[in-house]
């Protein structure tokens, strides 16, 4: 197949506050273009839009195509397992939300040391398992955010894994928390087809530091960023797939432009890309990708990911503090300000990037309240 996965999490909504109004028009002319374009990979997850992901995939895609000339991916939400029962009840409503009789491609999500252990406790790998046998899956495997330690153990206990799906880009190549290069190399290592997620983290690789930007455009003044940040991720060895989080019609154009036929990076694009992450950590930008994993239960309902990016802004428009704050005042009208924080820290178990949620909304709370 062509590389390029289309990531369906951050589809346009017709009411920015309201993730589960997805903008079926929009998303359907999105999904012509790929199609067109010869893309086939399509990625959903039980959770995403406020569980009306599933939904829209059946209106904008299973009902608009034959289904074998697609494939489609969703995944088990484990954290989300609590009782004997759960697996098979989330399983069949998958099939009836997205009107299919299988999923090409079906994940554990988010595999982590907790979640790891939910899925032995409930035989999570011998279900998806058993689901293939009765034809309902075609392949299995898991989405992975921990350390490549545990990445080798679980691959070790479970060999019949075909592929995993794991956070790789090049700011996060060679970071200690992230650890893509390590996964990468321990997925490939034990003989697993990868697909890559979150290529340019969360559109952090879009909105470059002025420097950084500068080199990349001196290099290649016809590609933009995010095609540096898909160029780097294809061209490595094993990448089944590079889900790309597209949310609007020009991003998809973008996205399918380069990505029809797409050459690995040479050792100099490598070695600008080098220089264009110490240029961004530099900055010391939060890491958030606004996948939105820390809001699912917040007791003080506070919009972590909004704030988040409200504060990174500052980083880049210090002079524009004012307007800012107005932003963040207009979101506490509907959200929970981040000083109303209980530091139950539900929010850090699930942040994929492990970021100290609970300590950088204190952030928020002096910058935007004080």
């Amino acid at each position: 197949m062509k590389k390029l996965g289309f990531g369906l999490m951050r589809l346009p909504v017709t009411d920015k506050d309201d993730q589960s109004r997805i903008d079926l028009k929009q998303l359907k002319k999105m999904a012509d273009i790929f199609v067109d374009h010869g893309f086939t990979y399509f990625d959903t997850a039980y959770m995403y839009h406020d569980y009306a992901n599933e939904k829209a995939v059946k209106k904008a895609i299973v009902a608009r195509y034959p289904r074998d000339s697609f494939l489609l991916a969703t995944k088990l939400p484990t954290m989300f397992l609590k009782e004997e029962g759960n697996q098979e009840r989330i399983f069949a409503e998958q099939l009836a939300k997205c009107g299919v009789d299988y999923f090409d491609y079906y994940l554990l999500h988010n595999l982590n040391a907790e979640n790891y252990a939910t899925a032995e406790k409930f035989g999570s790998f011998a279900f998806v398992s058993e689901m293939k046998k009765q034809g309902k899956i075609r392949h299995m495997g898991f989405s992975f955010h921990d350390t490549a330690e545990l990445l080798d153990r679980i691959l070790t206990e479970h060999p019949e894994t075909e592929f995993v799906q794991l956070q790789i880009n090049y700011l996060d190549w060679d970071d200690p928390e992230i650890q893509s290069r390590r996964c990468y190399e321990t997925a490939v290592g034990h003989g697993k087809k990868v697909i890559v997620m979150e290529p340019v983290k969360g559109g952090t690789l879009t909105k470059l530091p002025e420097e950084a930007a500068a080199l990349l455009k001196e290099a290649h003044p016809d590609w933009t960023y995010a095609g540096w940040a898909l160029r780097f991720v294809a061209g490595l060895d094993g990448v089944m797939v590079v889900l790309s989080g597209m949310s609007n019609t020009e991003q998809m154009f973008d996205s399918v432009s380069f990505m029809s036929d797409c050459a690995p990076l040479t050792e100099e694009e490598l070695a600008l890309l080098g220089k264009v992450t110490k240029l961004i950590n530099e900055q010391k930008r939060i890491g958030c990708t606004a996948c939105r994993y820390c809001t699912e239960g917040c007791p003080s309902n506070i919009a972590i990911p909004e704030y988040f990016a409200l504060y990174n802004a500052c980083v880049t428009r210090a002079d524009d503090l004012q307007n800012l704050k107005a932003q963040y005042k207009d979101y506490t009208r509907d959200f929970g300000a981040a000083s109303r924080c209980i530091k139950c820290r539900s929010c850090e178990s699930a942040c994929p990037q492990h970021l100290p949620v609970t300590d950088l909304l204190e952030k928020v709370a002096e910058r935007f309240e004080r």
